[in-house]
């Protein structure tokens, strides 16, 4: 497996053409505990701080897997490709009910991380999409370690819903980088990322 820069990472963003009018959209998905937010944010660090959209405000709940990547596509990535205003509606999941909306402003590279970030109906207007993956026991470490106690009994649930998803969509497949981040490869996580491309 190749070790990639971050660096390296964003220059092969910022060469990519745009696919939602004339913004760069990297999509970051895989399953929970992956390392999806942390990749996401030092790649947008390195992209001249780009915004990041997270699929976790898109959820409506913890059966909101399926609603969020259709409404990632119809509220934010269609609107942009199309010129329209982008906006999407926030879940507080203090309240457990939609908090309103928000602006998303059509810039030179947009990263949406998250699971469902990859689906099928937003496919058309992504320019890079990654899968972040890790082992399953580890990522679930990292999932209760990030959300305490409140994420485990939900962990089961949310499984389930990632693989029906990704298995309907075929989203590992589809993607354009497989990052490992458990990989042994020697590297520096905070510089680097172990990568291959998908096989198809």
């Amino acid at each position: 497996m190749p070790v990639l820069t971050f660096d390296d990472l964003a220059a092969r963003v910022r060469s990519l053409p745009p696919r939602a009018g004339a913004t760069i959209v990297v999509a970051v998905d895989g399953p929970a505990g992956s390392g999806k937010t942390t990749l996401a944010g030092r790649l947008a660090a390195r992209l001249d701080d780009a915004p990041v959209l997270h699929m976790d405000d898109l959820y409506p709940g913890w059966d909101g897997l399926a609603h969020a990547a259709a409404a990632v596509a119809a509220e934010v990535l269609r609107p942009l490709a199309e010129g329209r205003p982008a906006r999407y509606r926030r879940w507080d999941w203090q309240a457990d009910r939609w908090a309103g909306w928000v602006d998303v402003p059509a810039v030179p590279v947009l990263v949406v991380e998250g699971c469902g970030s990859g689906s099928t109906p937003g496919a058309p207007y992504l320019s890079l999409l990654l899968w972040v993956d890790a082992p399953h026991d580890l990522r679930q470490a990292r999932g209760f370690e990030r959300d305490g106690d409140g994420f485990r009994p939900h962990w089961a649930r949310w499984a389930r819903q990632e693989e029906a998803l990704f298995a309907a969509e075929r989203t590992r497949e589809r993607a354009d980088l497989l990052v490992d981040t458990a990989s042994p490869v020697p590297h520096d996580p905070a510089r680097e990322v172990v990568a291959t491309a998908a096989s198809g």
